[in-house]
């Protein structure tokens, strides 16, 4: 936004707007005086609430005179903004923060002096600053009522009538799709232009500004590092020792950890492969010696397609956590049960989140080199709904114990799957 330096300047003599802010620095030693970190807080998290726009550290706004920053002391006024994005904004931000040379009449070498741009596109979330939840007014800011919020946040959610995985990421652009992880979904139907591919499958839409961007199930499932733009679109894995998390031990109580990122298929892959690493193998000699893993890879697989495919990416700072112990695995999943269906109802219906994301799933192929994973399924999901029933009975086969589904609270959902009894007494 205001991307040209003379379209910059103009805005600026024009006067502050729906779009831009600005502000003169003024130090105090080492420390930036002026303005206030919670005036700072609350202009970038009233643009990001609204249709985005361009805070201006190093302009005077009485007089919309071009005042600059010293060249001495930039880092200092961008520290600023990356702190206040940081600390004082709730879910933080992640602006485009630029140092420029703007023309001014007798100021600095050449006419030109410094100034910090931060750039703050319209964001996915709602965001709280020190003020509450703000909105841009023309040049101003205002609270919202609580009828506009309960509205903005239906809007970025996924109760809007666009679902939230067809919501365009702003601050990407197409090219930040890899061609590889797009191209696989092309088919005869789709056309052969980039831009058609992408709009036929809902990877990217026309954003506000009229440019095609990636929507956030673009995002996830064909750009090589989804966190760029969801930093918690990943699955923390942890293998415990023992049957809790316990940190009052010299030994270790983590035998291995793992961040799996990448595309939602690849995340799926070696979430799974994971689990084959740090699971337990047990030997029976009833009849025979006969191996008996601690839980069936295939209601494992299900298990992993189901959260990254159902999960509600919404939630800003909620990952999908996958956690090994002795006696079970839990992985936890964003998001309460969508479209009100209770727990007893999991393996009798079926609820899509995410029809974006699920669509993309089911044109990819099961992972290959999962150790112990047998299934008959061709692709990570299907239209039959048998991952829920797969996940129960074949777990109580082997474990002789029926997982169990639990909501926690309203923003998340766990699985236990419980691990045969070592003994062989279950």
């Amino acid at each position: 936004m205001l991307d040209s330096v003379d379209e910059l300047v103009e805005k600026i003599r024009l006067g502050e707007d729906a779009f831009l802010e600005y502000k003169q620095v003024v130090f105090a030693g080492k420390r930036v005086k002026a303005p206030a970190r919670d005036v700072v807080a609350d202009a970038l998290a009233a643009f990001a609430n609204s249709r985005g726009g361009v805070f201006v550290l190093g302009v005077e706004d009485k007089q919309r005179e071009i005042v600059g920053i010293s060249l001495e002391r930039l880092d200092d006024a961008e520290r600023l903004a990356r702190e206040v994005c940081r600390d004082a904004i709730d879910p933080p931000l992640a602006p485009t923060i630029e140092r420029l040379y703007l023309p001014t009449p007798n100021r600095g070498p050449n006419n030109k002096v410094a100034v910090v741009k931060v750039d703050v596109p319209r964001s996915l979330f709602v965001h709280e600053s020190p003020g509450g939840y703000l909105h841009r007014v023309g040049g101003g800011k205002r609270k919202m009522s609580p009828d506009y919020l309960a509205r903005l946040f239906q809007q970025r959610s996924q109760a809007r009538l666009i679902r939230f995985d067809e919501q365009v990421v702003a601050e990407a652009t197409v090219d930040d799709l890899a061609a590889p992880l797009w191209e696989r979904f092309r088919s005869p139907y789709t056309g052969r232009a980039r831009d058609e591919v992408l709009a036929k499958l809902h990877m990217a839409r026309r954003h506000e500004d009229g440019v095609l961007r990636p929507t956030v199930a673009g995002v996830l499932m064909a750009a090589v590092d989804p966190r760029k733009w969801l930093p918690n679109a990943f699955i923390q894995a942890v293998a415990y020792r023992g049957t809790s998390v316990r940190t009052d031990t010299a030994d270790p109580y983590q035998l291995d950890a793992a961040d799996v990122t990448g595309p939602l298929d690849e995340q799926v892959a070696s979430a799974c492969r994971f689990v084959a690493k740090n699971m337990k193998v047990a030997a029976h000699k009833t009849l025979g010696r006969q191996d008996l893993p601690q839980f069936d890879m295939a209601a494992v697989f299900e298990a992993v397609v189901n959260a990254v495919a159902h999960r509600d990416y919404s939630i800003h700072g909620s990952k999908i956590r996958l956690r090994l112990f002795e006696n079970r695995l839990e992985l936890h999943s964003p998001g309460a049960l969508p479209n009100t269906i209770g727990v007893d109802e999991l393996p009798l219906l079926q609820a899509t989140r995410n029809e974006v994301v699920a669509s993309l799933l089911a044109r990819c192929r099961v992972p290959a080199n999962v150790p112990g994973l047998q299934t008959d399924r061709q692709t990570l999901m299907d239209k039959r709904g048998d991952g829920v029933p797969i996940i129960l009975e074949r777990s109580m086969e082997l474990a002789g114990k029926k997982p169990e589904y639990e909501p926690i609270g309203d923003t998340e959902l766990r699985l236990t799957i419980y691990a045969p009894d070592p003994t062989g007494s279950a």
